[in-house]
């Protein structure tokens, strides 16, 4: 079985959503409570037991690798105070977790961006979190599950999905499945559709920022024509798969927050605040 080793974040995207102030803080940068969005993601990746990130970035957001980073002049300006101790959550991380990089030199959709990735990644399954998608649970992390559901099933490439009201269908990826045998969450997908029109959808089953991707992958992305917006679509690449019976969706237990968006950024401040 090809273990999970490596947790790939495409972190290239603009943040256009949260201008200005994107034009000099990255999205991933902004903070929920006194953490910035990408070090929830990077938390999740290790609760799966996965400590190599890679990132795929561009040339503006070098503060996501500075921050991932010792900082020797504040580390020394707090020493022996009572605030210290909060740096230790990330300094941890610092020092458990090897980061690599590769800059996406276009923007050309999300397949792209993970098809940028392949330097990074070799000929091995991966996980990949979108950390816009902020998930939260009172037992295994969402990437925890889906490892595990991967381990049953080796040959696949896993799919996080959530029921979503049909009115905001055209912001996701569908997938059209059956129930796996025995499973009230888990599903064999038969078709998959980028940002469907509702009234044109099969379901209301909408793929969230979660996957597990084996390395036939970078060999469909190779040959994925543009899709939507002109964009190297994910689900188009997953869609040849899925017809070889190699994808699954799983509805996983937890609440997640978009935080690709203002709204979903104060959800999850006020959840986080409320619960601390």
């Amino acid at each position: 079985m090809n273990r999970i080793n490596k947790c790939l974040f495409p972190v290239a995207g603009f943040g256009t959503r949260f201008l200005p102030v994107t034009k000099s803080t990255p999205k991933e940068m902004l903070p929920i409570l006194t953490k910035p969005i990408i070090q929830y993601g990077v938390e999740e990746a290790m609760s799966a037991g996965l400590t190599n990130m890679a990132m795929v970035t561009n040339k503006y957001k070098q503060s996501i690798k500075k921050y991932f980073e010792p900082h020797a002049y504040i580390e020394s300006s707090i020493k022996d105070t009572a605030i210290k101790s909060l740096l230790d959550e990330v300094n941890y991380i610092s020092r458990r977790c090897d980061f690599t990089y590769i800059e996406q030199k276009e923007r050309l959709g999300l397949g792209h961006a993970i098809y940028t990735a392949k330097p990074l990644i070799g000929n091995e399954s991966f996980a990949v979190i979108l950390p816009d998608d902020l998930c939260i649970n009172n037992g295994n992390s969402v990437l925890a599950q889906m490892i595990e559901l991967y381990n049953q099933h080796p040959d696949s490439c896993i799919v996080a999905i959530e029921e979503v009201p049909m009115s905001e269908l055209h912001k996701y990826g569908v997938i059209d499945g059956e129930l796996i045998e025995n499973s009230i969450d888990t599903y064999r997908v038969n078709s998959m559709f980028e940002k469907l029109d509702p009234k044109d959808a099969p379901t209301n089953l909408a793929i969230i920022g979660r996957y597990i991707l084996t390395p036939d992958i970078f060999n469909v992305l190779e040959n994925t024509s543009p899709g939507k917006n002109g964009e190297i679509q994910i689900t188009d690449a997953l869609m040849i798969l899925a017809k070889q019976g190699k994808v699954i969706a799983y509805k996983f237990q937890g609440t997640r927050y978009d935080c690709g968006s203002v709204k979903g950024v104060i959800e999850a401040t006020s959840h986080l605040y409320s619960n601390s």
